[in-house]
């Protein structure tokens, strides 16, 4: 399609979207995230217009390369590969160019170099193998079943109803459920078969005929036909040179033998001369379910059930043994205690005793499979006992730039599953999400079942109150939204600027007719965001111990993610309970806190400091203050471990100042700040401490007398330690070397920006 106004019309769309990115005035920054979708659905409409939306997009690029504009090459390079995954009909030189822009982009730094990477990557695919992108896509988020192409992946969007009003919840489901009720397994097969065979045949495919033969075909002619196509598409990207005429023989012959003879004849001697533009062919949704927040173990319960389908009887042994309120005891490793009656005395041995069976004699395949009711030890490769010694981050999540679920951490067992977490709320949310993270990470050395199969992807959407003219607690409550925004300006343009468009659509008066076509503006976004969010941002999980007046009450151990906030209570505990005040200490506001901390040095030397003084609070935050600072979460690129040296918490304590002159005694306080990477906190007097963690009210400890807080470490499980140590010095030696911090990944466009 080479009209003039149509490519004036998606130039000036771009255009839009870049203006978008530069945005100051609130007049712009109201509808952001609107020229992006509007984009997309001007070529979703018309799929004529993608090759000159191809065409633009990689103009802008090249034009951005000579600029040296980078801040504009992440949003254009990730528009540009969203609309390579649902086109047809791209020329090879387009798919050259598009290439060797990916190709030079390697020498810029992480991430973009990363991200290129990933780009060119899938771009040789698809040049050589036209429709394969689409065809994994749809196959693996609608879980069709393929032999040759095994991945499933699934989407759990996870709302705590205590955090969002049930009109968002219900809106959302509404939505969900509207755009999923018409994407049947026939219908996401009937859309495989026809973009295949339109990718590789072009204009020689009679793609309105074809769509009406597929709609009109029963079940099982449907089925024969997707399997002939993934298998001609999954072989051929498999092979080291694949040919693209082989290739296009084989989809023709699936092409003849679905319209006959004659009718491909008259597609290929010029198409259907009626038929003004090509059909569109969309890309369904991937399969989202959505879930309510009630259980502290649900996310560990719903990633189990995703491996193991209610209506499947048998996975594995693993997961068999697998038990969703908690991990049971193996019932195999318990011990049968046998009477032996073996003297240890040579001559009471039964003649022929100390001959062997030969090889192949029933007697050496019975002992070769009979067990004995001793302990059943499951031996691993040594470089996976370790949870930090996975390929990649610790934790469950995947490195970037490889195929979802790709790659194997068991001889034979392959990462088949991958399940993407997307959670909706603010940082209260982001909390209880790192306390289920962690869970799930503490089970994994219990019982190493999940990680071997599955890839875990985490997303986050904020979703915050609406602002009212006092929007303190607004802001306060999306401070990790806010970071992310500041990382990744993608993120901030289109994901950032989402809230108010779910709050409008909760608004809205709910329709509960589902079989009018509609464009799902929230669906699109999470999709978009699900799709092209594949670099993460690491961040650090803090633990805190935390220990009460009660010295009958034993000590609370918990984490946090964003903020510990420490206030002064004004009850006083008893004196027999406590030590009496100390001599010289003024009454005033606050308490007499004693806080001792290693201090955050560039040259990662540990030096402690401790401290005296009197405050009437502090607060302990996980997030750099401004981009300038050093501490805070980290992007790491592909080949390395993540870079945690320079993680800190940043302490802000109100401290206060005693003054004395002739009207007498007078308090005024100051705020001080400093990093640390651990620290300890006691109260001196009889006053007690309240603690809140990550701003959920729910996670509030009182009557505290003294905490700690230090990074959270991989959790260890006590059968990975060696039992053979020469004493207790080396063991605690071994044991500090091999913990590493453990880090939630939560994934974005581009990552961290420099």
């Amino acid at each position: 399609m080479d009209n003039p106004d149509v490519e004036l019309d998606l130039q000036r769309s771009v255009q839009a979207v870049l203006r978008e990115l530069n945005a100051q005035t609130p007049a712009l920054q109201s509808n952001q995230g609107m020229w992006r979708w509007s984009l997309h659905k001007k070529v979703e409409r018309d799929p004529g217009k993608r090759p000159v939306l191809v065409r633009i997009l990689l103009r802008e690029l090249e034009k951005a390369e000579r600029e040296d504009a980078r801040h504009v090459i992440m949003p254009l390079l990730h528009t540009l590969m969203y609309v390579f995954t649902k086109a047809t009909g791209i020329t090879e030189e387009l798919h050259r160019r598009t290439y060797a822009f990916c190709m030079r982009s390697l020498t810029l730094p992480a991430p973009y170099c990363t991200v290129a990477l990933d780009c060119a990557i899938r771009l040789k695919t698809e040049a050589a193998v036209p429709g394969t992108l689409y065809q994994r896509l749809v196959i693996a988020e609608q879980n069709l079943t393929s032999e040759l192409y095994p991945y499933q992946e699934r989407v759990f969007l996870f709302v705590d109803p205590e955090l969002v009003s049930p009109s968002v919840c219900s809106a959302l489901l509404l939505e969900i459920q509207a755009a999923q009720e018409q994407q049947t397994p026939e219908a996401c097969m009937r859309h495989v078969v026809s973009h295949a065979l339109q990718a590789a045949l072009g204009e020689a495919c009679h793609a309105g005929t074809l769509q009406r033969k597929l709609q009109a075909s029963p079940r099982l002619v449907l089925e024969r036909y997707f399997h002939a196509v993934v298998a001609a598409v999954e072989q051929m990207a498999s092979e080291p040179s694949p040919s693209r005429e082989g290739h296009l023989e084989r989809l023709e012959e699936i092409y003849c033998s679905l319209l006959g003879p004659a009718a491909a004849a008259r597609g290929r001697c010029g198409g259907d001369p009626l038929q003004d533009q090509l059909p569109s062919i969309p890309l369904p949704s991937p399969h989202i379910t959505f879930h309510l927040w009630t259980d502290e173990d649900q996310l560990w319960k719903e990633l189990v059930l995703f491996l193991r389908p209610r209506s499947q009887l048998r996975l594995s042994a693993d997961l068999e043994a697998l038990d969703l309120q908690g991990v049971p005891p193996d019932r195999e490793s318990a011990r049968t205690s046998v009477l032996s009656t073996d003297s240890g005395i040579e001559r009471d041995l039964p003649s022929g005793a100390d001959e062997l069976p030969s090889t192949g004699s029933p007697e050496m395949e019975r002992a070769g499979l009979q067990r004995k009711g001793g302990i059943k030890k499951r031996v691993w490769p040594p470089d996976i006992l370790m949870p930090s010694s996975w390929d990649g981050p610790p934790g469950l999540h995947r490195r970037t730039g490889r195929p979802s679920g790709d790659g194997e951490l068991l001889p034979g067992v392959s990462r088949l599953h991958t399940a993407r977490v997307l959670v909706l709320g603010d940082d209260r949310m982001l909390g209880r999400l790192a306390r289920a993270y962690y869970a799930i990470r503490k089970r994994e050395t219990q019982k190493f079942c999940l990680t071997p199969r599955l890839s875990l992807q985490l997303y986050y959407i904020p979703v915050l109150a609406p602002e009212k003219p006092a929007a303190s607690r607004h802001l306060e409550l999306g401070e990790l939204a806010t970071f992310l925004g500041r990382a990744d300006p993608w993120y901030e343009n289109t994901i950032n600027t989402l809230c108010p468009a779910i709050h409008k659509l909760a608004e809205m008066p709910l329709s509960l007719n589902t079989s009018r076509t509609i464009d799902p503006f929230i669906l699109d976004v999470i999709t978009y965001y699900i799709r092209m969010g594949t670099q993460p941002i690491y961040f650090q999980i803090y633990t805190v111990k935390i220990f009460f007046s009660d010295l009958s009450q034993d000590p609370a151990e918990d984490i946090f993610l964003t903020e510990l906030k420490v206030k002064i209570q004004d009850s006083k505990i008893p004196r027999d309970g406590f030590s009496p005040r100390r001599r010289g200490v003024a009454e005033g506001p606050g308490a007499e806190l004693s806080i001792c901390y290693q201090k955050a040095l560039l040259s990662h030397r540990v030096r402690e400091v401790t401290v005296s003084l009197r405050a009437t609070g502090l607060v302990l935050k996980t997030l750099a203050a401004s981009d300038n600072d050093v501490s805070g979460p980290t992007y790491c690129p592909p080949a390395a471990a993540p870079v945690t040296d320079h993680r800190c918490l940043n302490v802000s304590v109100t401290e206060v100042v005693k003054t004395s002159n002739l009207a007498g005694r007078s308090f005024s306080t100051v705020t001080n700040s400093f990093r640390t990477a651990s620290i300890q906190i006691q109260s001196q007097d009889q006053r007690l401490l309240t603690l809140s963690l990550d701003k959920d009210g729910r996670r509030t400890f009182r009557d505290v007398v003294r905490f700690e807080v230090a990074p959270c470490l991989e959790p260890c499980s006590g059968a990975q330690k060696s039992k053979v140590l020469i004493s207790h010095r080396q063991e605690m030696e071994r044991t500090k070397a091999k913990a590493k911090p453990l880090l939630m990944p939560i994934n974005t466009f581009s990552g961290i920006i420099q």
